[in-house]
């Protein structure tokens, strides 16, 4: 009866070439990227005038994040206010051909390093004291990667807050074996661990900052500042010491 299993003597060393590629590809995982993500698809830069980077005002306080794109030149498919809003201008005509809009993680990802970034990442759209921040944010990291910021917070139904990309960060287009696709990655030359890394190490000021909470001043300043104010010194409580 013929074998229907795998001989083990039949197995044959890896050469140089298969064992230099799964090295690589221990290391990508262990990276935490997807082996899919890394080496299927590649990526366009995109010209960022074209495009404008939206937060929609949702429910009672929460924020949606979409993407919109001129295609033609007229009509606008979105208008800046005197308030600093964005009026969506597509809205109010047929905007197919002329616009695209791009409303969740099957328009828009984010992809790090030259890769698709960990599928654990999402981009999450939050309010702080300065307005509206962006980020990269996956629940089993300690620390979200800023990706956008506006100093607009204003919540209004028919208008949108655009959001500034942070230095480092681009809008590019997913590629597949050369062939453009529709899907825009907010993009960083860096890869995941370092962005991460720079994250953690922020003045605890900066991150504090960021999710909208301050910082307390060192004991020295509060005193300094509490005398400029004519309050007079702050009287320590004294312990005795005792053995």
């Amino acid at each position: 009866m013929p074998r229907t299993y795998p001989d083990k003597r039949s197995r044959q060393p890896l050469g140089a070439g298969r064992a230099a590629a799964v090295v690589a590809a221990v290391g990508l995982t262990s990276a935490g990227i997807p082996l899919a993500a890394a080496s299927l698809f590649d990526s366009q830069p995109l010209d960022e005038q074209r495009f404008a980077v939206l937060a929609r005002a949702v429910g009672q306080d929460r924020w949606k994040l979409l993407v919109l794109e001129q295609i033609k030149t007229r009509p606008l498919c979105w208008e800046k206010r005197s308030d600093g809003l964005v009026n969506p201008a597509l809205n109010g005509f047929d905007f197919t051909g002329i616009c695209s809009r791009y409303l969740d993680s099957n328009g828009y990802s984010l992809r790090t390093g030259g890769s698709d970034m960990d599928s654990g990442f999402r981009l999450r759209v939050e309010t702080n004291r300065r307005g509206l921040v962006l980020t990269a944010f996956d629940p089993n990291r300690a620390v979200p990667i800023v990706v956008a910021r506006s100093e607009q917070g204003q919540r209004k139904r028919d208008a949108f807050v655009e959001l500034k990309l942070e230095p480092g960060w681009s809008l590019e287009r997913r590629a597949y074996k050369g062939r453009t696709l529709s899907h825009v990655y907010f993009a960083h030359a860096e890869p995941t661990a370092t962005l991460l890394a720079k994250a953690g190490q922020r003045p605890s000021s900066s991150r504090a900052n960021t999710m909208g909470i301050r910082a307390p001043l060192p004991p020295q300043l509060a005193s300094h500042n509490t005398n400029r104010l004519g309050k007079g010194p702050i009287r320590l409580q004294v312990i005795p010491f005792s053995p």
